[in-house]
């Protein structure tokens, strides 16, 4: 009986040092996860952002070119949903760097064509397919970690386009 309680009492600090080892891996995956969270909900909202502008640009030609407009609501999209930390930036997602893009489509390829019959003569009709007109909204972001991690930079941008044809 005195030999069991030798063994008990030798082995009564064992648990203490394993939670003391275990405890900071714990710890950090805790932090790590809260991290890949606040990440992952920061993009969802710059995408939503985009989204929401595209589609108040695809209402309408006239909508379409509202650049203000677009803006607007894609910023009030965000900051009704986002971290008050947060900045977004918008600007147009198109190739040339606007909201509007126009082309023809034929057979879902889309041949980029010049949206204003100043340029392009011919903009608004198509020898094959038909006549489409695009709006794309870039939104930009950028997530700050709230920890210094080794081989992880402390700032990451985010950038996200969302494209929707324009209603006619």
């Amino acid at each position: 009986m005195a030999n069991l309680r030798v063994r008990n009492s030798s082995q009564s600090g064992q648990s203490l040092i394993e939670v003391a080892l275990v405890t900071p891996l714990l710890l950090a995956l805790l932090v790590g996860t809260i991290e890949f969270g606040r990440y992952a909900y920061l993009s969802i909202l710059v995408t939503n952002a985009a989204r929401a502008g595209a589609a108040y640009g695809a209402q309408s030609l006239p909508q379409s070119v509202d650049a203000v407009a677009i803006q607007t609501a894609a910023n009030n999209d965000f900051q009704n949903n986002g971290p008050s930390t947060a900045t977004l930036s918008i600007a147009g997602g198109a190739p040339n760097g606007t909201y509007v893009s126009c082309g023809c489509d034929s057979g879902g390829t889309v041949t980029a064509a010049i949206c204003f019959t100043g340029p392009n003569p011919t903009a608004g009709t198509c020898a094959s397919g038909h006549w489409v007109v695009m709006v794309s909204v870039k939104a930009t972001a950028t997530f700050n970690s709230l920890f210094t991690y080794p081989g992880i930079p402390q700032t990451i941008t985010l950038v996200k386009t969302a494209t929707m044809r324009v209603t006619e």
